[in-house]
């Protein structure tokens, strides 16, 4: 501090001074988002907005005063500002992820890397009906290590399943076992929860009956709970279904959306469909129908969603082997310790009846997987197939597409089921593209944590959300930005029901995203999928930055996410389990 002259004069006189301490103005702020084109989330046009947060909340939105002060001030200018992704359906963690997953030992997978770098904030886990038991466990082990992004944990209707029935569970189950499973439910509900997934294409949730996945429901619905479910059927018919094995008319898609509606209705549940599709080059199409159930479901009341990843290949397609399980099944001991699929196959091929019916199946699986144009091989011992698709080496053969799947597995890797790494394309932008733009759509990964050493992943887990703003939005119209922006955010907050997330808004936690629309980019490819996209600047969580000049800064400032409305005293159910 500068001595003023009549200082000066009292010190010379002898007098003692007393000089005032200066201290520094504290920031106003933690973090100012500056002059970006805030979408809110609620589908609204942009406006153009300063974002104050203190802590892990947003304090101000609105255009500050040029004095405000913050300790980070973050540039926005030109470019778009939206709340954090909420991924409605996550395996970022739960039973078969724990390893590579939330609860990693390493920091850098915790860290959640390609799932912040698209935007996601939030998590939806335990999906298909597979999660931890119990939930309290799973939660204090997330509390304790600490995360990358907010985790929501659901209970899953297979795990409870298997908690009561143990290994008998190839059939429906008795009264008393369902009333012991809804005591579990309640009890996941009281220790967490948000909800139940379930898994009914799955093994063991493929033999339980309507009857019992809406009792089970009906315990979380005291709670404000979801359900989420991978429904019995994603197409024409079920994954496990082969035409040579199964006379009776497998459940299809249409048949599975009825079944989520009618739990709807008769629970009073909200219900979501998840990663809604229309599987199959023989089914494609059929999301209009569905769309059709959904909507008319909607107008009489039933609280249905869904959940959708705009890409044309499925999670499953990615592991696509053309040759039905019964004809690549090890019997002889020999053959297990060699893992040698040729046997079995020869075998199948040695009999005429037997031909006819594993010829029968390969066809109709290639239809499953997208049609033989769809079916692309990654991997063979012959360099010059892979890339190629099962048609095109059919037109270089000179043979069917069914002794193309054949010959892949005669005369590739003998230890690999199939004999060549696959994958299908089984879905389309006929049904993909009227799904996007359905307003109780909310976009979802279906995706987990990956990092680049793990080797060959599905594409969504790095780009979905970009790809859902940029290619379905911006590029082909579909939606507009600000509805693709609200079915990432604040409709998925609308099913979990969570009270402040899912908007930038005054009071709400602090989880923003800064995307250069201009340079939004999913980048991942199916030979190259470690890649993060391009245009996502920044990202917060809590309040923290996760995503620093489009770089992650490996923080872990993520919370367990827990119903903060007061947990039902009383429920329908009881029995065994109940806490």
């Amino acid at each position: 501090m500068k001595a003023t002259i009549g200082m000066l004069l009292l010190a010379a006189a002898g007098h003692t001074l007393s000089v005032p301490t200066v201290f520094a103005q504290s920031p106003e702020y933690d973090v100012i988002v500056k002059g970006g084109r805030l979408y809110d989330g609620t589908g609204n046009p942009w406006r153009l907005v300063d974002v104050g947060i203190r802590a892990d909340r947003i304090v101000a939105v609105g255009r500050l005063d040029e004095t405000a002060t913050a300790a980070r001030t973050i540039d926005a200018s030109g470019k778009i500002v939206t709340p954090g992704f909420i991924d409605l359906h996550s395996h970022a963690d739960g039973p078969n992820y724990g390893g590579r997953g939330l609860r990693s030992s390493n920091a850098r997978r915790r860290a959640a890397p390609n799932l912040v770098m698209q935007g996601i904030t939030t998590v939806v886990v335990n999906q298909d009906g597979r999660s931890l038991w119990p939930i309290g466990e799973q939660k204090a082990s997330l509390e304790q290590l600490g995360i990358g992004v907010n985790a929501i944990l659901l209970v899953g209707h297979g795990t409870v399943r298997r908690q009561v029935l143990s290994s008998d569970f190839r059939r429906p189950s008795t009264e008393a076992e369902i009333l012991r499973m809804r005591g579990l439910v309640r009890q996941a509900m009281l220790e967490g929860a948000y909800g139940m997934s379930a898994g009914l294409e799955y093994v063991p949730g493929r033999w339980s009956t309507t009857d019992e996945v809406a009792a089970l429901t009906a315990e979380i619905v005291p709670f404000g709970g979801v359900y989420v479910a991978h429904q019995r059927s994603e197409g024409a018919d079920p994954m496990w279904y082969w035409p040579s094995e199964y006379e009776a008319r497998p459940p299809s898609l249409l048949d599975a959306v009825r079944e989520t509606i009618e739990i709807g209705e008769r629970t009073g549940a909200t219900v979501v469909a998840s990663h809604i599709k229309a599987k199959g080059a023989n089914y494609w199409g059929s999301s209009h129908a569905a769309i059709r159930l959904i909507d008319a479901a909607r107008s009489r009341g039933v609280s249905i969603y869904a959940d959708q990843y705009p890409y044309t290949t499925t999670g499953s397609d990615g592991s696509t082997v053309l040759i039905p399980g019964w004809a690549r099944r090890l019997t002889d001991t020999g053959d297990r310790a060699s893992r040698d699929y040729r046997v079995p196959l020869r075998a199948a091929l040695a009999d005429s009846e037997t031909t006819a019916a594993l010829r029968r199946d390969i066809a109709h699986e290639i239809a499953r997987r997208g049609g033989p144009e769809n079916v692309v091989v990654f991997d063979y011992p012959d360099s010059t197939y892979v890339g190629k698709s099962v048609s095109e080496i059919a037109d270089l053969r000179g043979v069917s597409p069914v002794d193309v799947a054949i010959a892949l597995q005669l005369e590739g890797y003998p230890s690999r089921p199939g004999g060549a790494r696959v994958r299908g394309f089984s879905l389309s932008d006929v049904d993909i593209e009227p799904y996007a733009g359905r307003p109780w759509a909310a976009t979802a990964t279906d995706g987990w944590v990956t990092l680049p050493e793990d080797g060959p992943t599905h594409t969504r887990v790095y780009g979905t959300f970009p790809r859902k703003i940029k290619e379905y939005a911006v590029n082909r119209g579909i939606l507009s930005v600000g509805d693709a922006v609200r079915s990432a955010t604040s409709l998925p907050a609308q099913i979990l029901a969570l009270p402040d997330r899912g908007m930038v808004k005054q009071g709400y936690v602090a989880d923003i995203v800064v995307l250069d629309l201009e340079q939004l980019q999913d980048n991942a490819t199916f030979f190259e999928p470690h890649q993060f996209p391009s245009g996502v600047d920044y990202v917060l969580v809590n309040g923290s930055v996760v995503v620093d000049n489009g770089a992650p800064t490996w923080e872990l400032p993520g919370v367990v996410i827990s119903p903060t409305a007061s947990a039902a005293t009383n429920s329908t159910g009881g029995g065994e389990g109940e806490s």
